[in-house]
């Protein structure tokens, strides 16, 4: 005789699972941390490896001690250490980057109850955390394809806690560090095409766009946040051009910084962004606003961490003021 299963909803099955997404989002983030291995050597390997690793370690860890449900196999944490190693200067310390790692998954995602619970982007937590604790380290960047890039490791890389930090002989600046700090502009095709110094996984903007295309086509995430994001920064810019030339227009400021990997790939998290429509239209938008007043008003030259953590808690607001009335219900 069979024993009859009762099962609460929802009871259509599909391949879609959370695992089998997250896999894929680590899939469409490989082309730029290939092409950031590629450009910065052996250090941004190992920042990407330490991070990938630590936040996998800890995310064991957590899990186990708190006995809440999931597994290295969904591919969250993997997708958390990937996320804050490609927004890491490839020169910073291992030990920082593990750290990082460490506060992302702790703080910025069991803290809040483990996974699809957390109200802040986890790799962003990390990086803010890195941010504020070790300034100095997270804003020194390498010139891009060193020739012994591949034979030996940038200064720093192995500086252990509490030393005095090496400095590089050959330093750089970013394109966003070289125009707010000395009116100095980049060429567009080598911020799309990643010729330029920055983070280790958002220089080539173009493979960024291209991997969070791919998503979109395969409805792996919303289409609208990206489009407000970048759509709302390249007005905004570009009519502030328009009235100052001291501000940069709108390709420099899509192809520049984290915003491309900002829009297509920490906005768009499922956990932290809204659901509701108009709420998704105000978050992109709100996003690039302040991404806009960050860059051209802040001390920081970037501002896309700081645009989508503080966006991130105003979702349950923007969702409360856009909830669709109930069919039948009061207008």
């Amino acid at each position: 005789m069979k024993a009859l299963l009762l099962k609460g909803a929802p009871h259509l099955n599909s391949e879609r699972t959370t695992a089998y997404i997250m896999w894929h989002v680590c899939w469409a983030l490989l082309p730029a941390a290939l092409w950031g291995i590629w450009s910065f050597g052996l250090s941004a390997l190992s920042v990407l490896v330490v991070c990938v690793g630590a936040a996998c370690l800890a995310d064991f860890g957590f899990t186990s001690r708190f006995h809440r449900l999931g597994s290295l196999s969904d591919g969250s944490a993997v997708i958390t250490g990937l996320l804050l190693g490609m927004t890491l200067p490839p020169s910073v310390p291992l030990w920082m980057a593990a750290l990082g790692s460490l506060v992302a998954i702790g703080l910025g995602k069991h803290a809040f109850g483990g996974l699809g619970q957390n109200l802040f982007n986890p790799a962003l937590v990390g990086r803010a955390f890195l941010q504020a604790a070790f300034p100095a380290a997270m804003t020194r960047w390498t010139p891009p394809f060193l020739s012994d890039r591949f034979q030996s490791f940038l200064a720093g890389s192995w500086t252990i806690p509490f030393a005095r930090p090496q400095l590089d002989a050959i330093s750089g600046a970013t394109p966003l560090g070289l125009l707010k700090f000395d009116h100095m502009s980049s060429h567009i095709s080598d911020l799309f095409l990643g010729q330029t110094a920055g983070c280790i996984g958002e220089t080539a903007s173009v493979l960024v766009l291209t991997g969070g295309a791919y998503l979109a086509l395969r409805r792996m995430l919303d289409w609208r946040i990206p489009i407000a994001v970048m759509g709302s920064v390249f007005v905004i810019s570009g009519v502030a051009n328009q009235l100052n030339a001291n501000y940069p227009d709108g390709l420099f400021m899509l192809g520049s910084g984290g915003l491309m990997v900002g829009a297509w790939f920490m906005a768009t998290d499922m956990v932290t962004s809204p659901v509701t429509t108009g709420a998704i239209w105000l978050f992109g938008v709100l996003i690039g606003f302040l991404i806009c007043a960050i860059r051209f008003w802040g001390g920081l030259p970037e501002g896309v961490m700081y645009a989508i953590l503080i966006a991130n808690a105003t979702v349950p607001l923007l969702e409360r003021f856009t909830q669709p009335k109930a069919f039948g219900g009061q207008p």
